[in-house]
């Protein structure tokens, strides 16, 4: 029986010697090109997630603001991208009148003036909102963006010029195909490359605008969370076996901050195995955190390999962008000495 013990604890053994080698990261060449920020609804104001569902409106529940930007409106996309964003998440909704704006409630009562649902207006009626009316970070005894957002609402057109070559990743917030049709109609008539420029796609069920999506511009970076959770789960199970699922193939595959070490062969080989089957790799948050899907504290900035060469979800770009770069800091003094108070606050809300 010892003897038996012995002969399976070193077959145990040397199998976790070969299959440590064959997934070593570095015996793996390091990628080309630099890690890439996706600012998630631009810069924004954050909120906090405790308790929170499906419906709860989360513009009541802000941080205390240090600056003035609101999620999906044009100065919060040209402060992500001067904040060093590569990429910039946006919501899209349809309006009665053939229009695209960028809003990412079902219903206008939780941030905005107005009352009903989104997709019931016209693009002209979105814009008379205050877009800014109903954020509060005391539980509605003050209103600091009230009046301020008067026409903030973007539509389409109006974003795409602002962002200019700057990769958008467009996010489905319905299960309705058409949707994809009449974005990419926008897109088209405004003379956007998506591919060429490196667009995303994503959001609702796979059978949902994102699989009509990817049958409309091939070559798109597309995913919903059904593919980007079938390639994840797929790849913990055989990545160790030196497999590349199929469910990765032109797929997305999440690593959450937290869980690195679970990934076979991270960064380098996983990244090269990636590669060879055009699947793209997103590190975000940390799973079973209490923030939000991206990043959001200074160190953990550190967290992020240096031969990492995919996309960093991001969900506080104000903070994020400049503690990886700090050529791209471009708040002012004010801004600068609030900024450690502000996250040493937000550190303390999840203890």
């Amino acid at each position: 029986m010892k003897v038996w013990g012995r002969r399976i604890g070193f077959v145990l053994a040397l199998a976790f010697l070969v299959l440590t080698f064959v997934n070593a990261s570095w015996l793996a060449d390091s990628p080309r090109g630099y890690v890439k920020l996706v600012a998630h609804r631009g810069a924004h104001q954050l909120f906090s997630h405790e308790g929170l569902e499906r419906d709860t409106c989360t513009a009541t529940r802000i941080e205390p603001p240090v600056h003035d930007y609101l999620e999906n409106t044009l100065p919060s996309i040209a402060a992500a991208q001067r904040l060093g964003a590569q990429m910039i998440e946006v919501d899209i909704a349809p309006t009665t009148d053939g229009r695209i704006a960028l809003f990412h409630d079902w219903k206008l009562e939780c941030r905005t003036d107005g009352r009903g649902a989104v997709r019931d207006k016209t693009l002209a009626e979105l814009k008379a909102l205050d877009a800014g009316y109903g954020y509060t970070a005391d539980g509605g005894k003050t209103f600091p963006f009230r009046g301020q957002g008067v026409g903030l609402i973007p539509g389409l057109e109006e974003a795409l010029a602002v962002a200019g070559d700057k990769p958008l990743l467009f996010n489905f917030k319905s299960k309705d195909p058409a949707e994809a049709d009449l974005l990419l109609a926008a897109l088209k008539a405004a003379g956007r490359d998506s591919v060429r420029l490196g667009d995303g796609f994503y959001g609702g069920p796979e059978d949902g605008p994102a699989a009509r999506m990817r049958a409309l511009l091939p070559g798109a970076w597309v995913f919903s969370k059904d593919s980007a959770t079938a390639c994840t789960k797929a790849y913990l199970a055989a990545g160790w076996f030196a497999v590349t699922p199929e469910a990765c193939r032109n797929g997305t595959l999440i690593v959450p901050l937290n869980y690195q070490w679970a990934f076979a062969g991270w960064p380098n080989r996983l990244q090269a195995r990636m590669a060879a089957v055009g699947a793209r790799v997103i590190l975000v948050g940390p799973y079973g955190g209490k923030g939000g899907m991206g990043l959001d504290l200074p160190e953990q900035v550190g967290e992020i390999p240096a031969s990492f060469t995919g996309y960093v979800w991001v969900e506080d770009i104000w903070t994020i962008g400049p503690a990886l770069r700090p050529a791209f800091n471009k708040r002012n003094r004010a801004n600068r000495r609030s900024w450690p108070r502000h996250s040493m606050a937000r550190r303390a809300a999840r203890d």
